[in-house]
């Protein structure tokens, strides 16, 4: 009897010790490739699949990002990305540019079809045109939190919503790294 209670003590310890090392998650980067779209002013489309309209050209200071595998249905809206050039040491920047993802778009295998802006934000200074140049370059990105300082999470009715049949709702401003799977709407 003694015995078992010590193993029990003993197995009981090392679960405690070990399954916080288990669970402990260090956030990675993915390889992957990416590209860029241009438009008039480099900042991003109104018409982006996501339905943000003119948020979506402008969030982030306009480092915005069409993507095809992180899209999800709709569910990747909003999400935000450190995406790093790994093409050139030379020309790409360390850090790389934070993404908000506003539309849906695939390329030449890429999973981010960046604006001109957030582009070129990849570039160490004076050497944007020389990635340009490259136009589809090799990249790392991970997740991370969305930061808006000064806002809070807005609901925006979608101006194709149909009273009484059809309501569609866009969430603007959305913080933090998770995702919004489904939304309730109570009615009484």
């Amino acid at each position: 009897m003694g015995f078992s209670l010590k193993l029990q003590y003993y197995c009981l310890v090392c679960v405690m010790v070990l399954l916080p090392a288990l669970c402990y998650s260090k956030d990675y980067f993915v390889k992957s490739r990416a590209t860029y779209y241009g438009s008039s002013d480099g900042l991003g489309t109104t018409s982006g699949a996501c339905g943000f309209g003119e948020y979506g050209r402008n969030i982030s200071s306009g480092n915005v990002a069409g993507v095809y595998r992180l899209y999800k249905n709709g569910v990747g809206c909003g999400a935000c990305y450190q995406v790093r050039c790994t093409t050139n040491p030379q020309i790409c920047t360390k850090k790389g540019v934070n993404v908000v993802v506003t539309d849906y778009g695939q390329g030449d295998n890429t999973d981010f079809i960046l604006s001109h802006h957030a582009y070129e934000a990849m570039a160490r200074t004076g050497t944007a045109d020389r990635l340009l140049a490259y136009g589809v370059v090799d990249v790392e990105y991970q997740r991370v939190p969305c930061q808006y300082v000064g806002h809070k999470i807005q609901v925006k009715v979608h101006e194709y919503s149909r009273k009484p049949d059809y309501l569609a709702i866009i969430m603007l401003y959305q913080a933090g790294k998770s995702d919004i799977l489904s939304v309730d709407i109570w009615q009484q």
